[in-house]
């Protein structure tokens, strides 16, 4: 019996992949510019104000702080690799070092909102800003992941069929050039 190729990932590192690309897509959403005026290079302090408070409306804050966790996590593995009869240890310092870095997550806020400063003028910041906080815009924060949500997860189940149909013709192809798969 032939192994037919899969497309699916492991279920252990799903989770980790979805994390990094929701990480990816939002950071690209918080990049892309609306209009085509120029944004600046090196925003005034003014701009990158403006940028955290959209940042953060639109919940920069809630999707950077497992990230802390996430790095803690990897390198006390890292370490339980070493000797797992560690683990009580390991686990009381990740605890304690998850708590001493959890401020960290200022540092990548401050970073999103200067690259979202440098992709807009504080003109459009000020009317991106106004639309978050309006009705519609408050809708959008909130319905925006979900929407992301289905999209991913329809993206994979397409992606997962074409896969099947790729398989499906390849195989067909093949045979007519003499090869069984």
């Amino acid at each position: 019996m032939i192994a037919r190729p899969s497309p699916r990932r492991s279920v252990r590192q799903r989770p980790c992949r979805l994390l990094a690309a929701l990480v990816a897509l939002i950071l690209i959403g918080f990049a892309k510019p609306v209009a085509a005026q120029s944004p600046a290079q090196n925003p005034s302090p003014a701009a990158v104000l403006l940028a955290k408070q959209i940042v953060e409306l639109k919940g920069a804050r809630q999707l950077f702080a497992p990230l802390v966790r996430g790095v803690v996590e990897k390198v006390k593995d890292q370490f339980m690799q070493t000797n797992f009869m560690w683990a009580k240890d390991l686990n009381e310092v990740a605890d304690k070092l998850e708590k001493d870095y959890a401020p960290r997550v200022d540092d990548l806020i401050d970073m999103s909102a200067r690259i979202y400063a440098s992709h807009f003028t504080e003109a459009e910041l000020r009317q991106l800003l106004a639309f978050y906080q309006s009705p519609l815009g408050r809708k959008a924060i909130i319905e925006e992941p979900k929407a992301l949500d289905e999209s991913m997860a329809s993206g994979g189940e397409w992606g997962d069929n074409l896969a099947d149909e790729v398989i499906v013709k390849m195989r067909d192809e093949m045979k007519k050039r003499g090869h069984d798969l």
